[in-house]
C-alpha cells in the first residue's frame, strides 16, 4: 500500500516542529509564494503554542514522496499533554524519535518513547541541532541505547536506525558528516519513512470500522470526528454505529469525507483502511468511541489515558472589579465552556465544588494554565484558587504522585538548588556536569514538593534554572511540606496605588503592582519579607507641609515592581488565597477581602 502513518515525538524544544515544517516544505505541499513556504512553526497555529514555543495540540497534516502519502501527526512533548500524545499515536504505524544532540534524551523523551513502544510502533531515531557549539552526540547515541534497552518491549525494538538532522537548515543524513556545510536535504528521513514504516495493512474488504481520536468542529460543517480507518472503507452517504465507551450503540450516517493533503483538508469520495480521515454527520462521537459498520457494529478497545495528578478550583469572577474587562462573566456561561473543553480535552476532568464552584484536574501546572489561558483571551473572567495535589487511596493507605524532577542550571547554583529541592524531601538521583559550565540535577520528588518550586529556583538560579519532570508512579503520602513563602503585603483601602504608598510598601517586601494601578481592600500587592500577612495602605499620599520641598516625591526611588506570568501567580498562591484572571489582568487576592473575616477565620484553624 503506498501510504504511511507516522506521528513525530520528541522532548519539548528538540526541533520536532521545525522537522516537520522542512518535511512539508521539501516535499513541495506548498508553492514557493505561499505564505506558508517562508513561515516558520508552520503546524503550531495555536497562538499560545507560537508564544510558548512548545506544541500543545497534536495535530495531522499529509505529504507525498516518491508517489507514497505520507501522514504525518505532530504531537506534543510536554508531558502534561500526554493525553494528545496517547491519543494521536493510535493512529500511527512509526515514530520519528527527535532528540536534542546537546541535551540528549529528556524526561519526556522517555514519555513519549515509552507510549510510542508500548503501540508497537516502528522508532526511527533522528540526532537533531548536530550543529551545537556543545553537541555530544556519540554520547546522546549511547544514553539513547540505555532508554530503548530500559523501555523496549520486545528484542526487535533495539534495532532502530539512526539519522543526523540540523532541521532548521534542512538538512539530514544517515551517517554522522564530516561536513555540516555540504550540500544535503531531508530526502534521507523520506527514505526513512518509506523503508522503516511498515505500511497499514489492508483490509478494505472487511466491515468498516474506525476509533475516533481527535475532535474538530467549524461552523460551516458542524463536528468532524477524526480517526484511523481500522478495517473497510467508507463513503459519503454510509450507515454507520456510533458505540460509546459504556457499549450502547447509537445510528448515525456518515455526510461527508475529508482527508489531509499539506494543511489543508480535502473532501474524497471514498477512503480505505489505513488512511486517516475527518467524517462529519457522526454528531454525537466522542474521543475513544468507536464508528462501525451498522451491520456489524464492533467496538475497537478504548484509548486509556492517565490519571490527572493535579486539581484546582475555578469560578466565576467575585471580585470588587468583577464584569469590568470581560464578556462572559456569570457561572452558567463558564460551565459551559468546560463542558464544551472536555468533549476534546480527554486529559482534564471536571467535578462540581461545594461553594458553586467547578473542580477541574489535569496532568500538571501547564495543562490546567494553558486552559485557563484560553479562557481569559476568549474574554472570560473567573477566579482560580491554589492547584492541589490528588492523593489516592491504594489499600487503605494514602498515596501521592511522585515524579522525577531533572533541572539544567548554571553550576555556581547547584549548592543553592539541591538545598531548596532537598528542604521539599527531594532526592539527588544524579548529577551531571556539561562542558557549557552547566550540570543537570536529577532528583526525585513528590509533586507537593514541586508545587511553588519554579519561582524559587529562578529566583535562587538569576533565571538560569530549566525545570522539566515527568509523572513516575504513586507512593504513600509523606509527612507535610512547610512552604517558605513570606506573607502577602495586602491593600487596606480601595484606590489608585501612588508612589509614596508603593514606596512604603516596598520598605517591607517584594511589590507587584507599578504606580497607578487600581485596587482594591483584600488585593495583594505584593510579599512581605516576614512571614505574616501585612495590611499596607498602597493608595496613601505623603502629607503636605509648609516644610515640604518642591519634588520631593521624586527623590522616592521606586524598584521596577515583579510582574508574574499566570504559571508565575499560580505558583504564588496559598490556600486563602485566589487568582482573578480577566482579559486584560491577572490579580491575586484573599479569599476573604475583610480583615475582620480573615482574622476570625485564622483563629478557627488554629484552634
Amino acid at each position: 500500500m503506498n501510504l504511511r502513518n507516522v506521528a513525530v515525538i520528541a522532548h519539548v524544544d528538540h526541533g520536532k516542529t521545525t522537522l516537520v515544517d522542512g518535511l512539508l516544505k521539501q516535499s513541495k505541499t506548498f508553492r514557493e509564494n505561499e505564505a506558508a513556504f517562508s513561515q516558520e512553526l508552520i503546524m503550531d497555529s495555536f497562538d499560545q503554542e507560537r508564544e510558548r514555543g512548545i506544541t500543545i495540540l497534536a495535530k495531522n497534516t499529509a505529504v507525498s514522496y516518491g508517489g507514497v502519502k505520507i501522514n504525518i501527526i505532530d504531537t506534543p512533548g510536554h508531558a502534561d499533554f500526554g493525553g494528545e500524545v496517547e491519543r494521536t499515536l493510535n493512529m500511527a504505524d512509526g515514530a520519528l524519535l527527535v532528540i536534542d544532540a546537546q541535551e540528549g534524551p529528556m524526561p519526556q523523551t522517555r514519555f513519549v518513547l515509552k507510549k510510542a513502544l508500548e503501540l508497537s510502533l516502528r522508532p526511527i531515531v533522528i540526532i537533531n541541532k548536530i550543529d551545537k557549539a556543545n553537541a555530544r552526540v556519540e554520547t546522546v547515541l549511547e544514553k539513547t541505547g540505555d532508554l530503548f534497552l530500559d523501555l523496549a518491549t520486545d528484542e526487535a525494538q533495539l534495532d532502530f536506525p539512526v539519522y543526523y538532522a540540523i532541521s532548521r537548515s534542512g538538512k539530514a543524513w544517515d551517517e554522522l558528516p564530516g561536513n555540516m556545510e555540504s550540500d544535503a536535504d531531508f530526502t534521507p528521513i523520506f527514505q526513512a519513512i518509506i523503508n522503516h514504516v511498515p505500511a497499514p495493512e489492508e483490509r478494505d474488504a472487511e466491515p468498516f470500522q474506525m476509533l475516533v481520536a481527535s475532535l474538530d468542529q467549524d461552523s460551516y460543517q458542524g463536528r468532524y470526528a477524526i480517526g484511523r480507518i481500522r478495517r473497510g472503507s467508507v463513503r459519503p452517504g454510509q450507515d454507520v454505529a456510533l458505540i460509546a465507551r459504556d457499549g450502547s450503540v447509537a445510528p448515525a450516517r456518515v455526510d461527508r469525507i475529508y482527508v489531509s493533503r499539506g494543511l489543508k483538508r480535502v473532501e474524497v469520495e471514498a477512503a480505505g483502511s489505513g488512511e486517516i480521515v475527518a467524517l462529519t454527520g457522526v454528531d454525537g462521537a466522542g474521543i475513544g468511541e468507536t464508528v462501525a459498520d451498522s451491520s456489524q457494529p464492533e467496538a475497537l478497545p478504548t484509548i486509556s489515558i492517565e490519571e490527572p495528578t493535579l486539581r484546582m478550583s475555578v469560578a466565576a469572577n467575585t471580585s470588587p472589579f468583577a464584569g469590568r474587562e470581560g464578556q462572559f462573566v456569570t457561572g452558567r456561561q463558564l460551565l459551559a465552556r468546560i463542558n464544551k473543553e472536555l468533549e476534546t480535552n480527554v486529559s482534564l476532568k471536571m467535578e462540581p465544588g461545594e461553594h458553586g464552584d467547578y473542580i477541574l484536574s489535569g496532568r500538571g501546572e501547564l495543562h490546567l494554565s494553558v486552559f485557563i489561558e484560553t479562557l481569559r483571551r476568549e474574554g472570560y473572567e473567573l477566579q482560580v484558587g491554589k492547584p492541589q495535589v490528588i492523593f489516592r487511596q491504594v489499600g487503605g493507605v494514602r498515596h501521592e504522585p511522585v515524579e522525577e524532577l531533572t533541572i539544567d542550571v548554571d553550576s555556581e547554583y547547584v549548592g543553592a538548588v539541591t538545598g531548596e529541592v532537598g528542604r521539599r524531601r527531594g532526592s539527588l538521583m544524579s548529577q551531571l556536569e556539561g562542558a557549557d559550565g552547566t550540570t543537570r540535577l536529577v532528583f526525585k520528588i513528590t509533586t507537593r514538593g514541586l508545587l511553588g518550586l519554579r519561582n524559587v529556583l529562578l529566583t535562587l538560579s538569576r533565571g538560569t534554572a530549566v525545570m522539566n519532570s515527568l509523572f513516575v508512579r504513586h507512593q504513600p503520602a509523606g509527612a507535610p511540606i512547610q512552604t517558605a513563602r513570606g506573607g502577602a503585603l495586602i491593600a487596606s483601602e480601595a484606590g489608585r496605588a501612588v508612589t509614596f504608598g508603593l514606596y512604603n510598601a516596598q520598605q517591607r517586601g517584594v511589590v507587584f503592582i507599578p504606580p497607578q494601578t487600581q485596587v482594591y481592600a483584600g488585593m495583594i500587592v505584593g510579599l512581605n519579607s516576614r512571614d505574616e500577612d501585612l495590611e499596607i495602605n498602597v493608595c496613601k499620599e505623603k502629607k503636605l507641609t509648609n516644610m515640604r520641598a518642591a519634588g520631593a516625591d521624586d527623590a522616592l526611588m521606586l524598584t521596577p515592581p515583579t510582574i508574574f506570568s499566570l504559571e508565575q501567580c499560580l505558583d504564588f498562591l496559598e490556600d486563602d488565597e485566589l487568582l482573578e484572571v480577566t482579559p486584560g489582568s491577572l490579580r491575586l487576592r484573599k479569599k476573604l477581602l475583610v480583615k475582620s473575616e480573615r482574622d476570625r477565620a485564622r483563629k478557627a484553624r488554629i484552634a
